[in-house]
């Protein structure tokens, strides 16, 4: 297929990354996989065992008058373990290579059938300057937009950051979650390219099972 550009020039791309099915479910579940993997899950507490000190036994059993002891990290004493110690949790859920392929295809796809994915190759500012950048953007009508370019330069890098709703991300920082937290995804031919590329070989294997 073709995706035309601002220029009015043309990008030739395959269809099976970017003229796939939309598959709801997939993307939700990956979408909560990722969103999980970054949970950090830091509540920690101590037991008793895990408390420092408490090695010998407070008093003896009998004949002081109080209750036995037998050591002072008991939970009822201060400086004590938890009862009930709450624990580090790894939110984390599994999400295979190509269910995460799949979903990324699936977000790009319908990018293209919505005409919210723009290409536009002179999207990078020529100075490191807030301005130019929104400029760019105001051309192609754009307010909020994911920048994906093929490899990451200091002047889009920089002029990017100070702007709210714009994110810009080389390929190998592409997820789910940024495609879909932008309106608009404006991204360069090589950046096409280079996701046709790395995604192609997952599509074609799985369109080549369906059709057996």
């Amino acid at each position: 297929m073709e995706i035309k550009s601002s220029s009015g020039s043309s990008v030739s791309v395959s269809d099976a990354v970017f003229a796939a099915g939309y598959n709801e479910a997939l993307v939700h579940q990956v979408v909560t996989a990722y969103l999980a993997g970054g949970r950090s899950g830091n509540a920690a507490q101590r037991t008793r065992s895990e408390v420092s000190g408490g090695g010998a036994k407070p008093w003896r059993q009998k004949g002081t008058g109080r209750a036995r002891a037998g050591t002072s990290r008991s939970p009822i004493w201060t400086g004590g373990g938890v009862t009930f110690a709450a624990k580090k949790r790894d939110y984390s859920q599994k999400v295979n290579r190509k269910m995460y392929s799949g979903a990324i295809r699936s977000i790009l796809s319908k990018a293209v059938a919505d005409g919210t994915l723009l290409v536009a190759d002179d999207i990078v500012p020529s100075e490191p300057r807030t301005k130019l950048l929104k400029e760019k953007l105001a051309a192609l009508d754009v307010v909020s937009a994911l920048i994906l370019v093929d490899e990451m330069q200091e002047p889009l890098y920089l002029a990017s950051r100070n702007i709210p709703n714009v994110q810009a991300l080389d390929v190998d920082g592409v997820d789910p979650v940024s495609l879909l937290r932008h309106k608009h995804i404006v991204a360069s031919s090589a950046a096409l390219k280079a996701l046709d590329e790395r995604f192609q070989s997952s599509g074609k294997a799985k369109s080549a099972a369906s059709e057996e």
